[in-house]
């Protein structure tokens, strides 16, 4: 995986130069690797799993706790099992979508895959991103976090909530009511302009997360219109104060 590769020749490159009495940048996969080890995070949800790029670069930074990851796609779902079998501590769920109900629910199926969703993508996206358009829908079971969390979560003293479901994300943390107050973070994609059809926006997806008791961490950039330069996704990282 190249972008672990660089990540890792990033860190090491920091820490010679440290030697040198050099401040070279820290990188956000760094801040966010440091943030998991202060916060004592032994399982992560992995919600949007899609192949499990996530899960499988945290374990290659040198994640040691446990990750259970969900995903929806038939074909993602498949591949995201064979690539969990390399890691002892990584859990693949049954194939589902996460929400704020039980039951079944029918999924837009993206080109590029990762941009799937429930939600209707609009043509902003597909402008800055043409492989988001939708060509062709499945159906997939779903269930709310609150319904499945004690099957997975087994004896987790410090556990992050990690969501990318493409504009889904309000239902995810509906479903998700009973969870919350066990987690010590919540990890969000959040979008700076509407890119699904009804979903909420970074404003509101901060009020209502800071309003869950989570303070803001760390902004990672996400998804950038390559044209423009506009920043339209970023990743929101919150903890609760220890």
């Amino acid at each position: 995986m190249l972008k672990v590769l660089k990540v890792k020749s990033e860190i090491l490159l920091r820490k010679i130069g440290k030697n040198f009495g050099l401040d070279i940048k820290m990188t956000d996969e760094e801040r966010f690797m440091l943030l998991l080890k202060h916060y004592k995070i032994d399982l992560i949800f992995d919600v949007g799993a899609n192949t499990g790029q996530y899960a499988e670069s945290l374990f290659k930074l040198g994640y040691k706790g446990k990750i259970v990851s969900f995903e929806p796609l038939s074909d993602a779902h498949q591949k995201l099992l064979k690539n969990s079998e390399k890691y002892p501590g990584w859990m693949v769920a049954e194939r589902c979508a996460l929400g704020a109900e039980d039951g079944e629910i029918e999924i837009n199926i993206s080109e590029n895959s990762v941009s799937s969703s429930i939600m209707n993508v609009l043509n902003d996206h597909v402008k800055a991103e043409p492989k988001s358009r939708i060509i062709k829908k499945e159906k997939t079971k779903i269930f709310k976090l609150d319904s499945v969390y004690h099957k997975y979560a087994e004896n987790a003293k410090n556990i992050l909530l990690k969501v990318d479901t493409q504009g889904f994300e309000e239902p995810v943390l509906k479903g998700a009511s009973n969870t919350i107050p066990k987690l010590s973070g919540i990890q969000l994609e959040m979008s700076l302009t509407t890119l699904y059809d009804g979903q909420m926006l970074f404003k509101e997806l901060y009020e209502l997360v800071t309003g869950l008791g989570f303070s803001l961490n760390l902004i990672e950039p996400s998804f950038t219109d390559k044209d423009t330069g506009r920043l339209l996704q970023i990743d929101g990282i919150f903890f609760r104060e220890l």
